[in-house]
């Protein structure tokens, strides 16, 4: 990463208990450029670390209580989310849909200058159409994103997230992958990304932008992951 800049940035990071968030507070917390980091989750991290404070917030349906909480703030990252069928689907829904808008209303009033980056997932259909409820709900909060009008907005839109270290996988589907994934990496690389990998090209567009893209499929994930190599080489 590009380390130019003061240490000022102050970030908002949710659903840094699950896999891309986690990751992603590891970047965000050793990013020169990050001064703070606030978590907003539903469960306590249980992490110390001098740039890292954090709030438990049960009821993500209606997140007005956190207005003052979420004020002047430069970025969020949004990677609260669950896995089809581990979940009813009106439970599903609320999740994939309702509450990044939510959070994202809330955010827009009290820090309306922040850039947000959020984790969507390949397939996902902003026109209602697809047959897949999760396809649909992940369309329906880009849509919400969008209408928010966020000076900054970067949608990613990850394929198959191989997880790195080592996890109880939540399905047979997951599972499989991951035993094929080093032939499937080779065989299919833009059906493919690290966790770490889409992690990290998160936390660069939230504290330091990616030009006017808005939208980044499996493939611009990685030409950024690419980029970011090269950088550092």
């Amino acid at each position: 990463m590009n380390a130019s800049g003061a240490a000022s940035k102050r970030l908002i990071l949710v659903g840094a208990s699950g896999m891309v968030g986690g990751y992603a507070l590891r970047c965000a917390l050793e990013d020169p450029v990050v001064g703070t980091v606030l978590s907003v989750g539903r469960r306590r991290l249980d992490i110390l670390h001098p740039k890292l404070s954090e709030v438990i917030h049960s009821n993500f349906a209606d997140c007005s209580t956190l207005a003052e909480l979420l004020a002047n703030h430069d970025a969020a990252i949004f990677c609260m989310g669950t896995y089809t069928g581990a979940v009813p689907d009106a439970e599903l829904r609320a999740t994939t849909a309702d509450y990044p808008v939510e959070f994202a209303r809330v955010l827009r009033r009290s820090s309306p200058g922040a850039s947000f980056s959020f984790l969507s997932g390949t397939g996902a259909d902003p026109t209602g159409r697809s047959r897949l409820p999760y396809a649909r709900y992940k369309g329906e909060a880009e849509n919400g994103l969008v209408t928010a009008q966020f000076p900054r907005l970067y949608i990613f839109r990850p394929a198959y997230i191989y997880p790195v270290e080592r996890r109880k996988e939540p399905n047979l589907s997951y599972q499989l992958l991951r035993a094929v994934y080093p032939a499937f990496r080779v065989l299919f690389p833009n059906q493919v990304i690290r966790a770490d990998d889409l992690a990290r090209v998160m936390v660069e567009a939230a504290v330091r932008g990616l030009g006017s893209h808005t939208v980044f499929e499996n493939r611009d994930i990685r030409a950024v992951v690419e980029s970011l190599q090269l950088a550092n080489v």
